[in-house]
């Protein structure tokens, strides 16, 4: 238990516990995120094809993975490192450890990112928005070359850290306000996206698929990432969150509704993303099909200004668009806030676990995930890469996930859940999943995109350490974490 007696709070109701859960999968991975890979990974037919894998990959991988996130945290009460040395020993912190750093690091450039859409907010709200392509990119090249990201990185987790001070109780209260704002945000910019002159055909390229594209190991690579990005399945949040579950709440119906909520989140974002880039592209300035993918896909560093970028000048041009901006950057904000303290909770339930005062692990992990997001504050290259780095390896702390629940005992880790009054029983496919499939898709998708890297997709740049998108740039780094949580594995291990 923890020393400050944090494990004994819980969430007061099944809806909290839904909601904030909701707040881990909800973020900007769905808003910022989801509508640029689609964009990445579309072809000139349509990008339907990394639809279909992204929805495969929600049954087969982020709903059994939340499932055993659950019924992880709900058994032992621990954060993620004290789970795995509970669970099935202490030689296996290190992996414990690697899961919890995956997280980490991501919150380190998400902060970023949610400083952004602060900015972006705060733009819509003071100023005209941009007329033309020229004012938007100044918009965004002008911020980026002030001190304002750092500032507003350093609002942003000064302001997680401030929702997460007081543990659960604060993040189940923030969580009951920012969710439902945000889908009612959601659901009126969509709306207003729909009635666009030409925003159909938007939707229709979409959801058109290319189906020679679903032969590709790179189109399910992002699919799978994008799907463990979008929920919040392998990053060990759902377990942190599960810690302070009440028996009587079930793990099964809430991975359930957790991942379809998520992925319908991520689905009416795309819509309204495409739907509105088309119509003002396509239908406005008469630019066909591949002229509007390339405008998506050549917005910044593997697009990540899409959303910043083109978003205020398409509002621009709509009746009624300055509003919509506005709510639209808010609602980005608050999906991404929901998301960080999530985040910010692992770490510092991390450091709980470890012996430390709530109040001081909850000052380190702001002041770390500051220093270490600076970089990528700095440069859009960093941040892409950590992105791409940590990205990839969800997969790892998913395999690693799911090896803990074989070694545990799946039988052994179900227990008793089935017959918690209105769940859902879990059947042998849950064991199947997690037994074979999740391990066994991990690695052999690592395992064929690397080697189809070496070979096909860039044999001049895989080798290159530095390059952004290379194979050897996240193996480096992959490695390089591994070997130190394994040097430190007893020190790791020596939890409270």
């Amino acid at each position: 238990m923890a020393i400050d007696g944090s494990v004994d709070q819980r969430f007061s109701s099944r809806l909290g516990l839904l909601l904030s859960a909701l707040g881990i999968a909800v973020g900007t991975g769905n808003i910022w995120r989801f509508p640029r890979i689609a964009a990445q990974c579309g072809s000139d037919d349509g990008a339907g094809a990394l639809i279909i894998a992204w929805l495969i990959f929600l049954f087969l991988w982020s709903i059994p993975l939340i499932i055993t996130e659950y019924l992880i945290g709900r058994k032992y009460r621990y954060g993620v490192v004290g789970s795995f040395v509970k669970g099935i020993g202490k030689r296996f912190a290190w992996m414990g450890a690697f899961v919890v750093f995956v997280a980490a690091a991501i919150s380190f450039f998400y902060a970023v990112i949610v400083g952004w859409a602060i900015y972006y907010f705060i733009q819509m709200l003071i100023f005209p928005l941009p007329q033309t392509s020229v004012d938007s990119m100044q918009i965004w090249e002008t911020f980026q070359r002030s001190n304002m990201p750092f500032i507003l990185h350093f609002l942003a987790v000064a302001v997680g850290i401030f929702v997460i001070w007081k543990g659960i109780v604060s993040i189940e209260k923030v969580n009951k306000v920012l969710i439902p704002l945000l889908v009612l945000i959601i659901i009126a910019a969509v709306i207003r996206a729909l009635l666009l002159p030409g925003a159909l055909d938007g939707i229709a390229y979409l959801f058109s698929v290319d189906w020679q594209q679903l032969k590709t190991p790179d189109i399910w690579l992002h699919a799978l990432t994008q799907n463990a990005w979008d929920t919040g399945a392998g990053w060990g949040l759902f377990l942190c969150y599960a810690t302070y579950m009440q028996v009587r709440h079930g793990a099964v119906k809430n991975a359930f509704i957790t991942g379809f909520g998520n992925n319908i989140i991520s689905l009416l974002i795309a819509i309204m993303i495409f739907g509105t880039v088309f119509s003002v592209l396509q239908y406005g300035l008469g630019y066909t099909d591949p002229e509007v993918l390339n405008v998506m896909q050549t917005s910044g560093p593997a697009s990540t200004g899409l959303t910043f970028i083109w978003m205020p000048q398409l509002f621009a041009l709509m009746p009624g668009g300055n509003i919509l901006a506005i709510f639209f950057f808010l609602g980005l904000a608050c999906a991404g806030f929901s998301s960080l303290i999530s985040m910010l909770e692992l770490s510092s339930r991390t450091l709980v676990d470890k012996g430390l005062k709530r109040k001081h692990a909850v000052l380190i992990v702001g002041a770390v995930v500051y220093l270490v997001g600076v970089p990528s504050a700095m440069n859009l290259n960093v941040l892409s890469n950590q992105d791409f780095v940590w990205g990839l390896g969800l997969m790892l702390s998913g395999v690693f996930i799911a090896i803990f629940a074989a070694r545990y005992g799946l039988n052994k880790l179900k227990g008793d859940n089935g017959l918690i009054t209105g769940d859902w029983r879990l059947r042998s496919w849950w064991n199947i999943l997690i037994r074979y499939f999740v391990p066994t898709a991990g690695v052999v998708l690592l395992t064929w995109w690397i080697w189809l890297s070496i070979t096909q997709f860039a044999p001049e740049e895989w080798y290159n350490p530095f390059a952004t998108f290379s194979v050897v740039t996240v193996l480096v780094q992959w490695v390089a974490v591994l070997i130190i949580f394994a040097l430190f594995n007893k020190k790791i291990a020596g939890l409270k």
